[in-house]
């Protein structure tokens, strides 16, 4: 019989955010496999918790992931915890569960806080749709590819960022998608915990006198449907209404539904389009 992966789910500011399942799981599992195994000794002293370590993080996890895998197949039952909130999340924790379900090995979790959910909750913008983002990439051209995918995204977006990266994040989050409101929010669930709601620009202004301390989570405003849709007439009032016609019927749209299409597109009425292709 194989043993069971157990994501388990570690307090991201207050120890107390911990579940009793959590703890529980901790004691019981043979292992714990640890992003930091010194900062979760440390959570596991405050418990009184003497369950053994080892130690599962981005720079051995290719070759500690196939070790944690024999053990399971052996029977034994291993916790996978991160230095805070919720393992897979921005973490390798991923990696070991994907290769868990390619052994046929039993996942399940023991659910508890997430930064990006209690950011996005505490940030009093709209929760009904949302994009969670993680950390930008550091790559420059992968980058800058993501901000462009994003910006005429209408979903409130989630990102992490460090301290000393995040006065960079936010002017180029200010270049890709104009001054939106934003939260940023640290020390969550801690004892200063604090969130910043402004437009882009003041909080720009903000951490240019303020340097950033602790560890970010940036919320940030979609795009409104009555921008999105200027945006959209004012891109295709770019192009010639032959250039608009031939991208649909190049789709295999009739000239007739081209040209309801393209009429809708740029605001104006059927008749001007027809009256402009047939003058």
């Amino acid at each position: 019989m194989y043993g069971t992966l157990y994501l388990c789910a570690t307090p991201i500011g207050n120890l107390e955010d911990i579940t009793l399942r959590v703890l529980r799981l901790l004691k019981e599992c043979d292992v714990i496999a640890a992003e930091d195994t010194r900062h979760t000794l440390g959570l596991l002293n405050h418990f009184d918790i003497h369950t053994p370590l080892t130690s599962y993080h981005e720079h051995n996890k290719a070759s500690k992931g196939p070790k944690l895998v024999e053990m399971l197949k052996e029977g034994k039952n291993i916790a996978l915890v991160t230095d805070a909130g919720m393992p897979g999340i921005s973490d390798p924790g991923a990696d070991m569960i994907a290769l868990c379900r390619d052994e046929g090995i039993n996942v399940t979790v023991a659910p508890g806080a997430v930064a990006g959910i209690t950011a996005l909750v505490l940030s009093g913008l709209p929760t009904r749709r949302f994009s969670f983002e993680g950390f930008l990439p550091y790559d420059k051209k992968e980058r800058r590819e993501v901000l462009k995918s994003i910006e005429n995204e209408t979903r409130t977006l989630i990102f992490y960022e460090a301290p000393h990266h995040l006065k960079d994040t936010l002017k180029e989050l200010y270049n890709a998608l104009g001054d939106r409101n934003i939260a940023c929010i640290r020390e969550l669930t801690k004892k200063y915990e604090e969130v910043k709601k402004e437009p882009l620009s003041k909080l720009m202004e903000y951490y240019d006198t303020n340097p950033p301390k602790g560890e970010f989570v940036v919320v940030v405003e979609g795009i409104s449907r009555e921008e999105l849709r200027k945006n959209e007439i004012q891109s295709f009032e770019e192009m010639t209404i032959d250039e608009h016609m031939l991208m649909y019927t190049e789709k295999g749209m009739s000239e007739k539904e081209a040209m309801k299409q393209v009429a809708k597109d740029r605001g104006v009425s059927k008749r001007d389009i027809y009256a402009y292709i047939h003058k």
